[in-house]
């Protein structure tokens, strides 16, 4: 069993980065692998609803000039993810916000029914909010989201601040356990064991 976990921080080695190095190290005490990346500073794209990603049918973005194809190619491997981010003036940084819209859009059927779960850092606020904003797009894939012991939330400002945040580091451990013992349940079932759904997606418009 793999999880990735995606540092959505420009800084490579912050805050965001030491809250999931919490729970890639607990998660590997547990005997699951990890790997933690970055989406680093450069450029990520917006979604501009081309369709291009549907009508080459590979599972990737028709933009292949950022980190999104690399991450949707390691989401295939992957049985688990974590998503973590820095708050920007209440919400999560745009560019992993971005980054998961085309994910999911282009390459939905790699992460249906996969464990996630997404971690929010901040100074002081807004943190509540960013999280919830994240949940909202993985509700959306079938995506059972892992939760802990409180919100998936660590407090910092200056780097690696945020592993003196006690209870949030315990979170993130809670986290961690929490991922795995779901990971193993599934596992036990059978890696290709999904639920029953329904035949297509039974869409109405409320503007007609």
């Amino acid at each position: 069993m793999k999880v990735l976990l995606v540092n959505g921080s420009p800084n490579k080695e912050g805050n965001t980065y030491t809250a999931l190095a919490e729970v890639a190290k607990t998660l590997e005490a547990e005997g699951i692998e990890t790997e933690i990346v970055s989406i680093g500073k450069k450029v990520v794209r917006n979604c501009i609803n081309c369709g291009a990603c549907k009508k080459n049918g590979n599972g990737r973005c028709a933009f292949d000039d950022d980190i999104c194809n690399t991450i949707s190619a390691k989401a295939e491997e992957a049985d688990a993810f974590v998503f973590g981010s820095p708050v920007y003036y209440g919400v999560p940084n745009g560019a992993v916000f971005s980054l998961c819209q085309r994910l999911l859009y282009s390459n939905g059927a790699n992460f249906k029914y996969k464990p996630v779960a997404n971690v929010a850092v901040c100074r002081r606020g807004g943190a509540d909010v960013a999280y919830q904003t994240m949940n909202m797009m993985f509700e959306m894939m079938s995506m059972p989201i892992v939760t802990s012991q409180y919100w998936n939330i660590s407090y910092g400002a200056a780097p690696g601040e945020s592993a003196l945040d006690r209870e949030g580091m315990q979170t993130m451990r809670t986290l961690a356990h929490n991922m795995a013992f779901m990971l193993k349940k599934f596992h036990a079932n059978g890696a290709n064991d999904k639920p029953e759904a329904e035949d297509g997606w039974d869409k109405m418009n409320f503007i007609r």
